[in-house]
């Protein structure tokens, strides 16, 4: 018996042995990697802006204020910023340098008329435009509802509770799959809730935070795309022209739309397999490992103790999120009309998220306070104090989100929409079986490089509809889904994505740190997606592309789950 155990004390040290030198070999070479990173950001940075020096100087030789616009010029500005973020991962400069170059093109390299455009016509534009307006007020409300239950001491218990409940790291990252497909409301609502809620938990199981804003990043908008009671049911509804019912068309192209459902299949078997791969891989060795949920320098977040109240108990984490919930879904109804005499439907479909998250949010903090208020857990002065502690940890997404916002006014303002228009109806004549996955990777690389899903909608689902809508309806459809799986994808990555940005706020994770690691996985299903809207061009069948997608996906998976399972058994 003895003899027994000592040999499996000895496999027990060998694999121990094996893995913690597989792990200091993977280790010592990220470090090695980070130092020449460094060096390289420095020398890429500074090729990088001279490249983007001798752009300019070609636009400024060889167009106007008036020819630059409606060319590929209108996408130049989102290219250079993105370019820039991933190349020097500074993203506040990087977005600026972009909105600079957009007004530069604008004014036909007139200082002053860039000054102008950027200032009154981008900056200060975005920051007056009531849906962005009230998107900052939800971001800043739920900021402080985040601030108030960490001081009540809700999130501690319900930290505490969760780990007697939830059992291991994949435990806590099915739990916020989970979390996130349910709250399918609106991708905003769903990235700071999520994260708000499970980020005490998944950090207790050591799990990343590159792979937390994973997670609620493709829970937010991939499954806001297939929820017909949504945002983004409205929101695509309303970009449909002709159409009696917008969402009963919308309704027809959840089984077509391969990216969103992809990519819910790879979330859970990535999880359940620990199949992952890439940077995310060296992200999750070091959480498990060293206790290092952020493996880089770069940390945008303060994660200092704060003081926390004795008095506090799980209520007070369930009651202010439930409220948020409730608040916000009757404020989206209210916005859609529901109280006026229109139906839940159509209520839906007219609301505006602005709006409804906006009031909601506001009058969950008024429940919240009368709550606290009521148990006693914290004094009115001690709320006070969260006011200012919770706007203080939304500025980073804030200042992301207005520089993004002001890029789209600058391509906008370049023609942008009306570029990408004519690309798509000069192609809708031929190659007719190839348009499927011609108008998804247009929609990719669009939804990329503006930054928005939704703007992306606006401008080619139109365009489907009317080349389509008369000759071939079941094509329209298959085209329309694969125009919304390409919008979901290319936002899903995209550095300037405001669902990308709120996914970093919510996990607390380095935003550059999250595009990065997430860029392979989304990679992964695009080129799978690709593949399924060829598929569908020529056989009109979702019944022969879903299936063969999913096996491709489940089958790469495996590989990655065998190569790991070799490398670094302790993982399993």
């Amino acid at each position: 018996m003895s003899l027994s155990n000592t040999e499996n004390e000895e496999k027990k040290g060998s694999v121990d042995s094996e893995f913690n030198s597989a792990y200091e070999e993977a280790l010592n070479e990220s470090e090695t990697l980070e130092k020449k990173s460094k060096k390289s950001r420095a020398i890429g940075g500074a090729v990088a802006i001279a490249a983007i020096i001798v752009l300019m100087i070609i636009a400024a030789l060889t167009t106007n204020s008036d020819t630059v616009k409606n060319t590929f010029w209108a996408l130049v500005p989102p290219i250079v910023a993105i370019g820039l973020a991933l190349i020097t991962k500074e993203v506040y400069s990087s977005l600026f340098v972009g909105v600079v170059v957009g007004g530069l093109l604008y004014a036909g390299f007139n200082f002053q008329g860039m000054i102008t455009h950027v200032y009154s016509e981008g900056i200060v534009a975005v920051l007056s435009d009531p849906y962005n307006v009230g998107i900052l007020v939800f971001l800043v409300v739920l900021g402080i509802i985040v601030s108030l239950m960490n001081r009540a001491g809700g999130s501690a218990a319900f930290g505490k509770w969760a780990l007697k409940k939830i059992k291991g790291r994949k435990g806590a990252q099915i739990s916020t799959i989970g979390l996130g497909i349910l709250i399918f409301i609106d991708d905003y609502f769903n990235c700071l809730t999520v994260g708000s809620v499970m980020r005490p938990i998944t950090d207790s199981h050591k799990v990343s935070r590159s792979k937390l804003s994973y997670l609620i990043d493709a829970t937010a908008a991939p499954v806001c795309i297939i929820a017909p009671i949504s945002s983004w049911a409205a929101a695509v509804s309303g970009f449909v022209p002709g159409e009696e019912s917008g969402i009963s068309l919308f309704v027809s192209t959840i089984p077509y739309n391969l990216y969103a459902l992809l990519t819910i299949l790879f979330m859970f078997m990535v999880v359940a397999l620990k199949a992952d791969y890439g940077s995310m891989l060296r992200h999750e060795l070091n959480a498990i490992k060293n206790g290092d949920l952020y493996t880089t320098e770069d940390r945008d977040y303060d994660e200092n103790e704060e003081e926390i109240s004795s008095k506090g108990g799980i209520s007070d984490m369930l009651v202010p999120i439930f409220a948020l919930i409730g608040c916000c879904v009757v404020g989206m109804l209210w916005s859609g009309g529901l109280f006026e005499g229109s139906d839940f439907i159509t209520a839906f479909s007219a609301s505006d998220a602005s709006v409804g998250l906006g009031v909601g949010s506001i009058f969950a903090l008024l429940i919240t306070l009368g709550y606290y208020m009521a148990r006693r857990v914290i004094s009115f002065k001690e709320f006070m104090d969260c006011v200012p502690k919770g706007f203080a940890s939304m500025i980073p997404p804030i200042l992301i989100l207005t520089f993004a916002w002001s890029i789209k006014a600058m391509t906008d303002s370049l023609g942008a929409k009306e570029f990408v228009a004519s690309i798509i109806s000069g192609s809708a004549s031929g190659l007719v079986n190839f348009l499927p996955v011609i108008i998804f990777i247009i929609a990719v690389c669009l939804a990329f490089a503006t930054g928005t899903s939704w703007g992306t909608f606006g401008i080619l689902i139109p365009i489907v509809v009317a080349s389509f809508q008369e000759t071939d309806p079941n094509l329209m459809i298959i085209a329309m889904s694969a125009c919304m799986a390409g919008a979901v994808c290319g936002d899903h990555c995209s550095p300037i994505s405001d669902t990308t940005i709120m996914a970093s706020a919510g996990a607390k994770c380095n935003h550059i740190n999250h595009v990065n690691t997430q860029m392979p996985y989304v990679m992964t299903v695009a080129v799978i997606s690709a593949i399924g809207y060829i598929i569908l061009g020529f056989t009109r069948s979702i019944w022969i592309s879903l299936p063969v997608c999913a096996a491709i996906t489940i089958v790469f998976l495996l590989i990655m789950r065998n190569r790991n399972k070799k490398r670094y058994p302790e993982l399993f």
